[in-house]
């Protein structure tokens, strides 16, 4: 566009930029951003936004802080996306105290934590295999006003367990939610019903296999077929 005597105006740099963040090309994103702020071209929230998940996820902390100061330098109050990308942030490079601080933060600003936020910091505690902190997270989130794990939340926590063979807190969790209203997808029933056949715990699997069908989740093929192969290992029929 530059070649053609036309420079790009802050909605077509910022689509740019979030190509470029996508394709892991984190320098050219930087460098363009650089450029905006050259040329006076002023960058929104959610540019702001997309550098520090970006420069996060590379474990590039110090460029996604200061990307951070400049969105608030800029004018911009941070809203819950830009902390939720700090967050994340501090995530990736495993500063946890730093991301609870964050969390604090927000508190005091009055504009959350909400549940996309401690998602992440689920997401990586897992990750870890910091199974113990992530669950009393969970228990946080439980009790906080306004802030209800949702069913990405639960299937972290269910997904965690499983994969830790620990299928009765896995159990648990699902009963908390189930409490809660919240309705689980096929693949947190996968997750579950496989969990199960594997601790041969047969009748617990045919019991949540029944429940999917009862809410109208059709079971794919592989999961059907684990089953099937489990009872008969357990020389029991369907």
């Amino acid at each position: 566009m530059k070649d053609e005597g036309f420079d790009p105006d802050v909605v077509t740099c910022g689509i740019l930029i979030n190509a470029h963040c996508k394709a892991k090309k984190y320098d050219e994103a930087i460098d363009l951003f650089r450029e905006m702020e050259a040329k006076n071209v002023k960058a929104t929230p959610h540019i702001f936004c997309i550098l520090i998940n970006g420069l996060g996820s590379e474990r590039r902390l110090s460029e996604a802080l200061e990307v951070f100061e400049l969105n608030k330098a800029s004018g911009f109050k941070p809203e819950a996306p830009t902390y939720n990308a700090l967050v994340g942030a501090y995530c990736w490079s495993m500063r946890m105290h730093d991301a609870f601080r964050v969390v604090e933060e927000m508190r005091k600003c009055g504009i959350g934590p909400n549940p996309r936020t401690y998602d992440i910091i689920l997401h990586h505690l897992v990750k870890a295999r910091r199974t113990e902190q992530a669950y009393s997270v969970f228990q946080q989130i439980s009790r906080e006003p306004g802030c209800e794990p949702t069913v990405s939340t639960y299937e972290i926590l269910v997904r965690m367990f499983c994969n830790e063979d620990q299928v009765d807190m896995a159990l648990r969790v699902w009963d908390q939610m189930k409490t809660k209203g919240v309705l689980p997808g096929m693949h947190m029933f996968s997750t579950l019903i496989n969990s199960l056949c594997h601790e041969n715990k047969l009748d617990d699997a045919c019991k949540y296999f029944q429940e999917m069908l009862d809410v109208g989740i059709r079971p794919p093929a592989q999961m059907f077929s684990n089953l099937k192969q489990a009872l008969l290992d357990g020389e029991r029929m369907m």
